[in-house]
């Protein structure tokens, strides 16, 4: 069989549906419409299609000509909550895009379940197609994981797998992967500081928070390259501030939220302690009541060697030598694909597919309002997936 001829073969089926999910995004768990294409994508298919009860999760099953081990392969299906500024004609209307490529993760696994249905005979063992919404911080793959995703064949895989775009830092068409630890663990920071309000002429009379929330603010910053080694990489970044409604106001409260991300669970202790201690501190000194709160999101995510190993080899064996860079290090990002495969043996693999024209290097990247994806690595991207299925099980 010659997957990438027959990839390449639905160019235009792939590019349509694509667009189709690009047109409409959905964020979180609840992604009717999104589902609902997935579902019109799959029919006909000899696949055993089930839905989530708690989210709109699509799981096919096809299961092999001849008895063997099972593989999953995952795509994301869920957008963000940004207004695409991209302009291309099949933009998203709404507050909400698909910025960081789920779309293209979702058209590629059902490109792939198109490939493999059409070379079902040939294959010994099973497939499972994880369409997962909520990866965007609302952890679908364990809601799935809580639904049985894992045992949807019966039986658990051998390896799963999942391909994930980048709208910049690699070029078109390039494959890239590490064993070990991949992407970061995710964390959250959520601090609300109360004080008293009042008018902003007398704050003497007042108990002003955003001085101290401020404080806090620039503190945490301190705080994180004062308390670890400069080669153990920690980020902490406020992406939320809010506090009053007008110029002469003290408002009672102000709040803000970080995220924070690090690879080792002792690191991850010592920023919760420390944060919280930063926060409570400041508030103190201010006369302030703080309340501050430090949650786990996604832990690391680790990919198997010898899984990473494998999924290297078959890009070079597809593909070309030239298409596969390894990855010389991890990536801050998050991924709740980390709960799959720390269950079973298994790797993330990411597909450069920066706009033909855009340098990589200064290229708007995954989560930008402008950030554009090349719709010619789909076939690559749909024959990797059902290459790493049929390789896999043949092993």
């Amino acid at each position: 069989m010659n997957l990438l001829d027959d990839a390449h073969s639905l160019s235009d089926d792939l590019i349509r549906l694509r667009r189709d999910l690009h047109a409409v995004p959905e964020v979180g768990l609840d992604l009717p419409r999104t589902q609902e294409t997935v579902l019109a994508a799959l029919d006909g298919l000899p696949l055993d299609i089930s839905t989530g009860r708690s989210l709109s999760s699509v799981t096919g099953v096809l299961r092999g000509a001849r008895p063997g081990p099972t593989v999953l392969l995952r795509g994301d299906m869920d957008a963000l909550p940004v207004a695409e500024r991209t302009g291309l004609p099949f933009a998203a209307a709404a507050d909400r895009m698909h910025a960081c490529g789920h779309d293209l993760h979702t058209t590629m696994l059902a490109g792939a379940a198109r490939l493999l249905s059409a070379h079902r005979d040939r294959l010994a063992g099973n497939v499972v197609f994880m369409f997962q919404p909520g990866e965007e911080g609302y952890d679908g793959a364990a809601h799935m994981l809580q639904e049985g995703v894992l045992d949807a064949a019966g039986e658990r895989p051998v390896a799963a797998y999942a391909l994930h775009v980048l709208s910049n830092t690699h070029g078109r068409g390039q494959f890239v992967a590490r064993g070990g630890p991949t992407m970061a663990s995710s964390n959250v920071l959520d601090v609300t500081v109360r004080g008293a309000g009042g008018h902003g002429s007398a704050p003497h009379r007042a108990k002003d928070p955003i001085p101290a929330a401020c404080e806090m603010v620039t503190a945490l910053q301190t705080f994180v390259t004062r308390s670890f080694d400069a080669f153990e990489p920690v980020v902490l970044t406020v992406g939320r501030f809010q506090a009053g409604t007008a110029t002469n106001i003290i408002p009672d409260t102000a709040s803000f939220s970080a995220t924070i991300r690090c690879f080792s669970a002792d690191v991850r202790d010592t920023l919760r302690e420390g944060t919280l201690a930063v926060c409570r501190g400041i508030a103190a000194a201010h006369g302030l009541d703080v309340d501050a709160e430090f949650s786990e999101q996604y832990p690391v995510t680790v990919n198997d060697a010898a899984e990473t190993a494998f999924a290297a080899d078959t890009v070079r064996e597809v593909h070309g030598d030239e298409r596969f860079e390894p990855m010389e290090n991890p990536q801050l990002g998050a991924e709740d694909f980390s709960r799959v495969i720390d269950a079973v043996p298994g790797a993330m693999v990411f597909l450069g597919a920066a706009l033909e024209g855009r340098d990589p290097d200064s290229a708007p990247g995954n989560h930008s309002p402008l950030a554009a994806f090349d719709e010619s690595v789909l076939p690559d991207g749909a024959a990797l997936y059902a290459e790493l299925a049929v390789r896999r099980l043949a092993a």
